[in-house]
């Protein structure tokens, strides 16, 4: 077993990961199971490095010393000292020719010194871009963490301003002495090795999700299949699970005119989209350091909408249609859904490198197609991925409780709506209305700055989301359930806690993002990590992990609780929802050690549970 060479508080000289420069840094750790000493450099940065990656400051100062009485220009004038007193009249007769040679050799080694400085300049601007060009980021990851080094943090950069103008200062285009320039640099090989390192990017995906290929094929099916079976259940008398709708005949699940009437949606959302109302902002930096620029105007396009529904009611157009046809237009939604996946992932095929998601570039076919080969396709200015994320499933969502309210009132002939339809339309319209209200903040979730766009995001936004989230309305047609205001009064409660806690986390997560130099947020603590990021300790990121995850479960029971307690299909999206936040969150938790290293392990000591606070 390989003995310890430096001491816990030894001060030495440590290699900056991804660069050929050396930092005095402080020992305060050593693994001795990989043999990894942490260290802590002068601005609070820790890393983990191999012994070969450190020396002491003797050895360091020692070498130095040793380079430059050792260069190659003192070496051969030594040994032409050592020949001219024995030779003096040789010497002589060589002297001037000598004289030129050196002076030859001297001018040529001092053109290329010149140029390795040059090149090792540009080493250390490329890395300072690099880092300019990332954001400061709490709980998520980025989307373009995924590399294979030696050493536990995932994102190595050269330090900011400060040492730059060391490097700089230490390596001046100024003539010096060569012994002085052998002292400061590398030989050239060594720096373009360094170079070549650094522009070295992962082009594959190897860590595999959702079960990987077979997982992700299976995938494909089993999720349209699991929305038509929900639906058929609804329908029935008793919809519980172990009574088996009867399969309709295939060809009674399509309808041309319902396809139409959703073409029309689909495009009337793309028209909303494209009205140059709201303001533009920038996104994350994308991996080749590039700001998308987005339009705010989800909550015109709700607006309008909303104007547009109006006017058909004026004129005694039956919504309900919706409800008497939905198995319809959910079958027309997956079948759009998949023709758009096909198109997404056929033109990815010629999408450049740096245009492809970190998480859906695996080489398998089935696996980024499902996944998301292209991680912000567009067409123009037009952004596929960010459109359908908000716009026509969401506000489709609410525009299909309202139908199911009417077919309600028509059905079992009410001048009223149902108290129980009345929270479920409410509470889900507060939903929307919000996430369209910040419609900014969906730039910083791993939607949009890590997944790509295929089927995975094309099904969920477009069928998933408006035909599984509006499953509580569309059970209340067939299945009254009366309740007390006292009862209806404490499930309101209950969705304004959830409601208050997730609006805040996100708050506070998405303003710390943006600017953590906010004087709004100086309250907040965090724990500096080697990426120049910063992970919250306190507020609502200092109760759980993930309190936003915990906001959404506590809505998601309220909006179930109004069904009543007869059957479990009504809370089916309650234990969907439970089982994909855990899993986002095991995911989140995998990328967030990947990419924080020994930072992400001082936040789960200082934070220990994850979404439910003394249970999980």
């Amino acid at each position: 077993m390989p003995s310890r060479k430096f001491a816990d508080g030894e001060v030495v000289m440590g290699r900056w990961p991804g660069s050929v420069l050396y930092y005095e840094v402080t020992v305060t750790g050593y693994n001795d199971v990989s043999h990894f000493y942490t260290v802590k450099y002068k601005d609070g940065t820790e890393l983990e490095l191999k012994e070969s990656d450190i020396r002491s400051q003797s050895s360091f100062r020692y070498r130095k010393s040793q380079s430059s009485s050792s260069s190659p220009s003192r070496r051969s004038s030594s040994r032409s000292r050592s020949r001219s007193p024995g030779r003096p009249a040789k010497g002589r007769r060589r002297s001037s020719s000598h004289s030129r040679e050196h002076k030859d050799d001297k001018k040529k080694t001092i053109q290329e010194t010149n140029f390795a400085l040059l090149v090792l300049v540009s080493v250390c601007l490329f890395f300072k871009l690099s880092e300019n060009n990332t954001s400061r980021y709490n709980g998520e990851p980025d989307s373009t963490e995924r590399n294979d080094t030696s050493h536990i943090i995932s994102e190595q950069k050269l330090k900011p301003d400060l040492e730059m103008e060391r490097v700089l200062e230490q390596y001046s285009l100024r003539p010096r002495k060569e012994e002085k320039k052998k002292e400061e640099i590398y030989s050239e090989k060594k720096i373009f090795e360094t170079i070549k390192a650094v522009e070295k990017v992962p082009s594959k995906t190897k860590e595999l999700e959702f079960g990987g290929r077979i997982g992700t094929f299976m995938l494909i099916f089993f999720l349209p299949t699991t929305v038509f079976y929900l639906l058929l259940m609804c329908k029935q008398d008793d919809p519980s699970f172990m009574n088996f709708p009867p399969l309709p005949a295939l060809e009674s699940l399509w309808e041309t005119r319902v396809f139409g009437i959703f073409l029309l949606w689909f495009f009337l959302q793309a028209l909303f989209y494209l009205l140059p109302i709201g303001k533009v902002v920038e996104g994350l930096p994308l991996p080749n350091g590039r700001k998308l620029q987005y339009r705010i105007n989800g909550f015109y396009a709700f607006v309008l909408t909303a104007a547009a529904i109006g006017i058909l009611l004026y004129f005694q157009c039956e919504l309900h249609y919706l409800y008497d046809h939905f198995m319809h237009f959910a079958v027309s939604a997956a079948a759009f859904s998949m023709v758009l996946s096909i198109y997404l992932y056929i033109r990815s095929l010629k999408a450049p490198e740096e245009d492809l998601a970190p998480g859906g570039n695996s080489g398998y076919l089935v696996y980024d197609f499902f996944t998301g080969h292209e991680l912000n396709p567009r067409i123009g200015s037009f952004d596929l991925k960010y459109f359908c994320e908000l716009r026509p499933g969401l506000i489709g969502w609410v525009v299909i409780n309202l139908a199911m309210l009417l077919a309600e009132m028509k059905i079992h002939n009410q001048s009223m709506p149902s108290l129980s339809m009345i929270l479920v339309n409410s509470f889900q319209l507060l939903y929307v209305v919000d996430a369209l209200w910040n419609e900014e903040a969906i730039l910083t979730t791993m939607d949009i700055t890590h997944d790509g766009f295929g089927f995975m995001l094309a099904f969920g936004d477009l069928v998933w989301v408006p035909f599984v989230y509006s499953l509580q309305a569309y059970y209340l047609v067939g299945h009254p359930t009366p309740i007390s205001w006292p009862v209806a009064a404490a499930i309101t409660i209950l969705n304004c806690i959830g409601y208050y806690i997730f609006r805040s986390a996100n708050s506070q997560k998405n303003n710390f993002r943006r600017n953590p130099a906010d004087p709004k947020l100086a309250y907040l603590k965090f724990i500096p990590t080697a990426t120049g990021k910063g992970l919250l300790v306190t507020g609502w990121w200092g109760f759980v992990r993930h309190p936003n995850y915990l906001g959404d479960i506590i809505m998601a029971l309220a909006w179930s609780l109004p069904c009543g307690f007869s059957h479990i299909l009504p809370y089916f999206y309650v234990i969907y929802f439970i089982c994909l936040l855990v899993h986002r969150e095991a995911r989140d938790e995998h990328h967030c050690k990947q990419k924080y290293g020994l930072a992400w392990e001082r936040y789960c000591q200082r934070v220990p549970y994850r979404i439910f606070p003394y249970i999980y």
